[in-house]
């Protein structure tokens, strides 16, 4: 099922609600399983942390994660250390082609014990809990960094804590450091220093507090591209954000002055103003800790005729989709030049972008509303639309308020 987004003009000031950061529930959620006198307040509303929350409450031998990445290594990780427990961990047929080797290794050099059911280095994953009681781990550095936060959030559980020693480049550093500041506002004693991580074990209750999640950075990143596309004055307020963020993807903030895009932090609030157009023909970004923004850029970019540079996108292959392969797939269908490496996009925009192109989504949801900012220039079709309910289960909604116009 596709929906026809009408070219459009939006409203030239808007309030919109987004819900909590997928990343830090997600995260939060593990906690609590873990610490039950943990309560959480803006829990994100996407099928991710739907599905992290009804696994970890589940009795079944059998969990199914579906698309869930980030549920698939966390659980991965927390089911590990269930001592007594036998799951097998699964998930959509592209889950069963995205890598886990690493995670699992670092996992079994603590003492787990998990094998492959199907492919080897692939979910599905047949788990029998037990008691990791080896406290040393050594992983590459310059993987996803929810490897490393899948053993950072158990860590605390282990029999004597953890000592993390990274080798290489760390990647999204902002995901580990937001790991790391969760762990410390729920009592957790951690220490980042050089390329170690360590983690002081806490096998008392905690105290019982609330955690406020702020909202998703990743999701007002299509706002920003939309104030980017629109004429100079249009503004959009989004809530609750906060100036200092855990999130990575809070970059935009900086990054979109670029495109002539102003951020104003009120007390629980962002306010996104276009006051100027952009100045540069090309730009370059490096997008090492927030790849997950990189669709969301490159099609502004695409919007304003601006050619882009985005480098440091190597775990995007490992997502959804591959998603530097998406891109440039549907990018090139709107009339763009599109060169990719393994970690790398060079655009090379078109100033006649092409109507009524139907843009493929891969199932994933940030192609589907990374594109969708385009209606202000042309029409265009967004196919299997109601994947974004992965992330943003309200995202059409939202547009739909803001003056978008669309058909099914």
């Amino acid at each position: 099922m596709r929906i026809k987004l009408h070219k459009s003009d939006i409203n030239t000031q808007s309030k919109i609600t987004i819900t909590g950061s997928k990343s830090e529930s997600n995260r939060l959620l593990l906690l609590q399983a873990l610490y039950p006198e943990l309560e959480i307040a803006n829990v994100s509303n996407s099928d991710d942390s739907k599905v992290m929350a009804k696994a970890l409450s589940s009795t079944s031998n059998l969990i199914d994660i579906h698309h869930a990445g980030t549920a698939m290594r966390f659980l991965t990780a927390y089911f590990a250390m269930q001592n007594g427990r036998e799951v097998v961990l699964t998930g959509s047929d592209r889950m069963k082609e995205r890598p886990i080797e690493i995670l699992v290794d670092a996992l079994t050099q603590l003492g787990a014990n998990i094998s492959y059911t199907e492919q080897h280095g692939c979910p599905p994953l047949h788990i029998k809990g037990a008691n990791l009681v080896k406290d040393k781990v050594t992983l590459k550095a310059n993987v996803s960094s929810q490897y490393i936060s899948a053993l950072l959030l158990i860590a605390s559980r282990l029999e004597n804590g953890l000592e993390l020693s990274l080798e290489g480049k760390i990647t999204s550093v902002p995901y580990i450091n937001m790991t790391l500041d969760l762990l410390r506002q729920v009592g957790i004693e951690t220490r980042f220093k050089d390329q170690v991580i360590t983690v002081q074990p806490k096998h008392s209750k905690l105290s019982s507090r609330t955690l406020v999640v702020e909202s998703d950075w990743s999701s007002a990143s299509y706002f920003y591209s939309i104030i980017a596309l629109s004429p100079i004055g249009t503004q959009i307020t989004l809530s609750a954000y906060r100036k200092t963020s855990l999130q990575g993807d809070s970059v935009l903030a900086e990054l979109y002055q670029a495109f002539g895009v102003q951020t104003s932090f009120e007390t629980d609030s962002i306010t996104l103003k276009k006051i100027e157009s952009h100045q540069s023909q090309h730009l370059q970004f490096q997008l090492n800790n927030s790849p997950d923004i990189a669709q969301t850029i490159a099609v502004t970019c695409l919007g304003l005729g601006v050619n882009c540079v985005l480098d440091g996108l190597h775990t995007l292959k490992i997502k959804e989709t591959d998603r530097l392969v998406a891109l440039k797939n549907e990018l090139e269908k709107l009339g763009a030049t599109v060169d990719i490496t393994e970690d790398n996009l060079k655009l090379h925009a078109t100033s006649n972008i092409e109507n009524e192109v139907s843009i493929a989504t891969y199932n994933d949801h940030r192609m589907a509303m990374a594109f969708a900012p385009l209606a202000l220039k042309t029409t265009l079709f967004i196919e299997d639309h109601m994947v974004v309910s992965k992330s943003y289960p309200t995202f059409w909604e939202d547009l739909e308020s803001i003056g978008f116009k669309f058909s099914k």
